[in-house]
């Protein structure tokens, strides 16, 4: 593991939709390289305040009506548990449209404003921290739920122009930020084929049972995606902590739920890393797979 010395100065910014995703995405990558001397801030673009409680357990008076502060209650305790720190960029989240047709997304919602404004925050927000590397959705948003596409679309802006001080000039250099140009962005891969379908095989293998054995007829048509991969980080040491930030959400997961019915032993034998895809690169990074986000940095 490299030094606290060796680390200082790099700095990651992690920019998820709601909060909850910090958690379950790269999550033991965060708290790896905090623990290593990374300056580490995830990037919370909304309050999660139309998110729905699946917890049984929190499903009491007082907490719906509340949802929103308890959902920042939640974000910090995650945070505090992750080692990093945290920013909200205050867009009211999306919710998750049901139906056949999908209704539309009402008006004033982070999916529903222009990408051009959206991203003000966000690029304020690069040039003042100035992290090397960032970390965000695909294209798809790792699912479709407005407010992940959202943040796609808004990431690959910001890293666009956050180094370019006639864009945005007013979240720059009239607000006394100089640009800033990121060197890296990565896509979380978390739930990718290849690791869904090694930790089912394990289970199997230890007689235990799976929580994928009914999922995995829809990852059929999903196997291209393990060509995407194309970073490796170590960090099962850290799996523990993932899964008290991820419970720490506690209108959001259930512990008792499949979240956790891998036994953490099996992952850090079967799948001891958290999964990217290099998305942009403006530095040479050698032969792929890379095992560091801050692989030539």
């Amino acid at each position: 593991m490299p030094s606290v010395d060796e680390r200082h100065g790099l700095r990651l910014m992690a920019i998820h939709a709601h909060p909850d995703d910090e958690s379950s995405k790269g999550a033991a990558t965060m708290a790896r390289y905090a623990s290593e001397g990374v300056d580490v801030v995830v990037v919370t673009c909304t309050g999660g305040e139309e998110g729905s409680i699946l917890n049984p357990a929190m499903d009491r008076p007082g907490v719906a009506e509340r949802i929103a502060e308890v959902r920042r209650e939640e974000m910090e305790n995650a945070r505090r548990i992750l080692g990093v720190r945290q920013e909200w960029l205050g867009f009211v989240d999306s919710g998750l449209p049901e139906g056949d047709p999908l209704p539309p997304v009402p008006p004033g919602r982070f999916s529903t404003t222009p990408v051009t404004t959206a991203v003000q925050p966000l690029v304020r927000l690069i040039r003042a921290f100035r992290p090397q590397v960032i970390t965000t959705y695909d294209e798809s948003g790792g699912y479709p739920h407005p407010d992940h596409i959202m943040t796609h679309k808004i990431s690959i802006e910001a890293f666009e122009a956050a180094g370019d001080p006639e864009r945005y000039p007013e979240v720059g250099v009239d607000a006394g930020l100089d640009p800033w140009q990121p060197l890296k962005l990565y896509y979380h891969l978390t739930f990718h084929k290849e690791r869904v379908l090694a930790l089912h095989e394990a289970l199997l293998a230890r007689g235990l049972e799976s929580p994928y054995t009914d999922r995995l007829d829809e990852w059929a048509g999903r196997a291209a995606e393990a060509g995407r991969l194309t970073t490796r980080v170590p960090c099962a040491d850290w799996f523990e902590t993932r899964d008290r930030a991820l419970i720490a959400h506690a209108t959001q997961v259930d512990p008792t739920g499949w979240w956790f019915r891998v036994p953490l032993d099996v992952q850090r034998e079967t799948w001891p890393t958290e999964d990217y895809q290099l998305a942009r690169s403006l530095i040479e990074v050698g032969t792929l797979p890379e095992d560091d986000l801050f692989n030539g940095v």
